[in-house]
């Protein structure tokens, strides 16, 4: 089954913290990264760049809408994703509760799965 790991932070959290900081957690997060890929479950992996930065995009009627970010102020932004295999749920929440961005983000986990809800 496919897993992906949602990297939830602060908004502010990137430009608030320093330099050294940020390389420490990078580091921390491509270790985390490569044993992933040293077990064969890692299929993708990147960091975000800041909702200051993106553009929503809409089509109504045959119209496309954009919107500039920054959006409605957000205390909480993705700021990266991990997609994953692994055969178990458990295994996928062992994989989650390892990452380092738990220490000082709030992860989330999903399974893929379809676009649309069976009765």
């Amino acid at each position: 089954m496919a897993y992906m790991l949602l990297v939830i932070e602060e908004s502010k959290r990137k430009k608030s913290r320093t330099p050294e900081e940020g390389r420490r957690e990078m580091e921390r997060m491509g270790g985390f990264v490569e044993d992933l890929k040293a077990r064969g479950v890692w299929r993708a992996s990147d960091s975000l760049r800041s909702i200051t930065e993106g553009v929503r995009i809409q089509v109504r009627g045959g119209q496309r809408a954009l919107r500039d970010g920054p959006f409605a102020e957000a205390k909480e932004v993705v700021g990266g994703y991990i997609l994953f295999d692994c055969p178990t749920r458990e295994e996928a929440l062992a994989i989650a509760s390892a990452c380092p961005a738990a220490e000082w983000s709030t992860v989330e986990l999903r399974e893929i799965g379809v676009c649309y809800e069976e009765d």
